[in-house]
């Protein structure tokens, strides 16, 4: 994920320096070090603390994500268990963890397969509650975050629960799709669909629905872009919601 706050970062340290107008000793400017350590110390926990769930979640699914930091709260192992993948090659969901109805997820599976046949995008789920996850198996089964991977263009939701502690809507996004759907749209994505409180109020199965759905308009939309989660649109319908 890209650091947060960079530009804040800077200005305060700018600001530091040049208010207490420090000289150029050598004590001094060990002391600059010693700020813009803790300074970045701080940044970083920061990125670590909003990305809590997100990176635990993959780590759980067997460490998916590249490049993330692991919570501290979720120092958890990872798995690999390909005997719970399915028989049945080329599915768009899998769950160990039953979120969805039969009819449900034949009809999510039915939008992520239209959306890779029109745009090449691929949008996997995988539904789970740790530590019952195929993990590091799940790379092969659907060619993502492997050196020989299909191609960049994927987005894996990892969809558990924890207990009821913190967001049920984990991504995984391969390069190829960052430029379409920034940071931004997956930190919104996940505060409008992925809380405790929304999952509360209309179930995981709606979570884990307009989710998609909300990914699907994006990539489908003429400007190819989103920063923003779009409202849900008449394709809910097709879903029989």
């Amino acid at each position: 994920m890209t650091p947060i706050k960079g530009a804040v970062l800077v200005s305060f340290l700018l600001t530091t320096v040049n208010g207490f107008q420090v000289s150029r000793t050598t004590t001094n400017r060990a002391s600059i070090r010693q700020l813009k350590a803790s300074s970045l110390d701080e940044t970083s926990a920061s990125a670590v603390s909003r990305r809590g769930l997100f990176t635990a979640a993959l780590a759980t699914a067997g460490g998916l994500l590249l490049g993330a930091s692991q919570p501290a709260q979720a120092r958890l192992e990872g798995v690999n268990r390909p005997e719970l993948l399915p028989k049945e090659k080329g599915l768009n969901v899998i769950q160990t963890e039953k979120f969805l109805t039969s009819g449900e997820e034949r009809r999510v599976g039915e939008l992520l397969g239209a959306l890779e046949r029109d745009t090449g995008y691929r949008l996997r789920v995988l539904c789970q509650q740790y530590p019952k996850t195929p993990g590091l198996a799940i790379r092969d089964y659907w060619s993502v975050g492997t050196e020989d991977q299909k191609d960049d263009k994927y987005i894996v939701l990892v969809v558990d629960e924890f207990g009821g502690r913190g967001n049920v809507l984990n991504f995984n996004v391969g390069d190829g799709v960052k430029f379409a759907l920034p940071n931004i749209f997956w930190t919104r994505l996940q505060a409008k669909y992925g809380t405790t409180f929304y999952v509360k109020d209309h179930g995981i199965d709606l979570s884990i629905i307009n989710a998609c759905e909300a990914i699907v308009t994006c990539l489908r939309n003429e400007d190819g872009y989103c920063t923003n989660v779009p409202d849900e649109g008449p394709s809910f319908r097709t879903l029989g919601l």
